[in-house]
């Protein structure tokens, strides 16, 4: 085990233990404060360090951005015989990159979402477990970034598009296929990148800008959803509609699952409070309690 997954189930392990003592040391003689408890459990998630480490996410994110121009820069003229059997009169493997890394990245951006839903819900508990959905929830967040940077970068490759890199980058400054659906996407992959490394700085802007940040993460699904439907060359494949169906049915289906779990109210019993102890029965009112209607108090006995 590396020292940086050391460092990390040791933080989760206090975190978990932190969550514990809090609910077990509760008052005696009152309710249980849960703004206590939730706020010893915020600080011990804010302690938790990043599931990859910087120094890793910037050498994958490299690597993307390397491999994506040198395909389109060097290889032709390094490989001359070989790009122009990739390539020829009618080109292809430029597009056809480009369609594989954006179906890759969509797929880890799905699985990003699912984890994450699974752990706002608590359904992570059951499946597949708290650490794991947490490292499964970031790893696929960041590597989706690097993919979805290899999609955009590889198209000034494609001769069809003819896009420039002023294009690639600017929100609908491309005019050319599809430019709505295309800026969109854009504006997703930005959005990615904000909410992907809001990871390293969750301590310095605090859990509450952080959160907001991370509510992005179900615009920036639609906006990706959006963005492969209508802009995408393979919508009426009917395994890439099936895939569309599948994942925002069941982003939609935890999400509405999640809603409906934080608006129901918290059922306790009265005599099940952590803390509490049960109440004597209160005594019966006058008249209430005796066949013949009388009060159930004793009288004094006649002599």
């Amino acid at each position: 085990m590396t020292s940086d997954k050391a460092t990390r189930l040791a933080a989760i392990r206090a975190a978990n233990a932190t969550r514990r003592n809090s609910t077990s040391e509760a008052p005696a003689t009152a309710q249980p404060p849960a703004t206590a408890i939730s706020a010893a459990s915020q600080g011990a998630d804010d302690a938790l360090p990043p599931a990859m480490a910087l120094p890793a996410l910037l050498s994958i994110l490299a690597a993307a951005i390397a491999g994506a121009l040198g395909a389109v820069f060097v290889l032709p003229s390094w490989l001359p015989a070989l790009s122009a059997s990739l390539l020829g009169e009618a080109p292809h493997a430029y597009w056809y990159l480009a369609r594989s890394s954006a179906i890759v990245a969509y797929v880890l951006l799905w699985l990003s979402m699912v984890a994450g839903l699974l752990m706002t819900s608590k359904l992570a508990r059951l499946w597949p477990g708290g650490p794991v959905a947490f490292d499964l929830h970031q790893h696929t967040s960041l590597l989706g970034l690097a993919f979805a940077l290899f999609h955009a970068l590889i198209l000034l490759g494609d001769r069809y598009i003819e896009a420039d890199l002023r294009q690639i980058l600017l929100p609908f400054a491309y005019a050319g296929h599809q430019p709505l659906w295309v800026g969109l996407g854009q504006i997703g992959l930005y959005l990615l990148a904000l909410v992907g490394l809001s990871f390293y700085v969750k301590s310095w802007i605090g859990r509450g800008t952080w959160r907001l940040i991370h509510f992005l993460s179900f615009a920036l699904f639609i906006l990706a959803l959006l963005h492969g439907i209508f802009s995408g060359s393979d919508t009426a494949n009917p395994w890439i509609q099936g895939l569309y169906w599948a994942t925002g049915g069941s982003v939609l289906f935890l999400l509405c699952y999640r809603l409906l779990r934080s608006s129901a109210p918290l059922r306790r019993h009265p005599d099940r409070t952590p803390g509490r102890a049960a109440s004597p029965p209160s005594p019966l009112p006058s008249g209430v309690g005796t066949p013949s209607g009388e009060a159930a108090t004793s009288l004094p006995r006649a002599e």
